[in-house]
């Protein structure tokens, strides 16, 4: 009978280097500011940067799970370090448009959520993506319980309104973030379409091997 491919673990990188590995563009970015390479709009660009960095790491976040299922590879002790640097990257970009761009003017921020739709819809977003922050440890999992699995499913609510928010930040809609928004809407499918696919799966392949690679 055919079998499935093994589960393979990744574990040879510490969750830690991948911390490390993580803010290297943050760093990056921030001296480019520093050394004023940002180009004739700064604050623009600064933003754009690190809003564009936690978009890729929620996209990368989500797509944990679809890499385990379709290659066997898995990465899932690294996923919650991917969500929080996501979430890292997306509070930098929150605080650059509130301390540089709206210098923490309140009564402009609340007429620009009002006024400007993608900025209502990236504000809600990060509401969104805050909880979830804020309940990636341990403590909250066990205190939570199923209701963990539930909260933690709006993080397919952030990435989406992540994707929107991109999409309307631009006067036009070229090629950049119209490949993110693609990326965002398979990874949407995918999450409806798993159930199914796997059920179908289950069904005509026995239960998979776990191979665990260590450094």
């Amino acid at each position: 009978m055919a079998t499935q491919t093994p589960s393979i673990r990744i574990n040879a990188l510490k969750v830690w280097g991948l911390y490390v590995l993580g803010f290297i563009p943050a760093f990056w970015t921030f001296y480019l500011a520093a050394t004023d390479q940002l180009g004739a709009d700064p604050v623009k660009s600064f933003e754009h940067i690190l809003g564009l960095w936690g978009l890729r790491f929620l996209i990368l976040t989500l797509c944990v799970t679809p890499m385990r299922d379709i290659t066997g590879i898995s990465l899932l002790r690294y996923r919650r370090a991917l969500g929080l640097l996501a979430f890292y990257y997306v509070l930098m970009h929150f605080a650059a448009y509130m301390v540089l761009d709206q210098e923490m003017n309140i009564p402009a921020v609340i007429a620009d959520i009002v006024k400007r739709p993608f900025i209502t819809i990236g504000m809600i977003s990060f509401a969104v993506l805050l909880p979830l922050a804020l309940t990636s440890n341990k403590w909250s999992i066990r205190k939570l319980g199923k209701g963990w699995i539930k909260l933690h499913k709006l993080v397919y609510l952030a990435i989406a309104g992540g994707a929107v928010h991109f999409l309307m930040s631009v006067k036009s809609w070229p090629a950049e973030p119209v490949i993110y928004a693609a990326i965002v809407a398979m990874l949407l499918i995918w999450r409806i379409a798993r159930p199914f696919i796997k059920r179908s799966k289950q069904i005509k392949y026995p239960r998979k091997a776990t191979v665990i690679i260590k450094k």
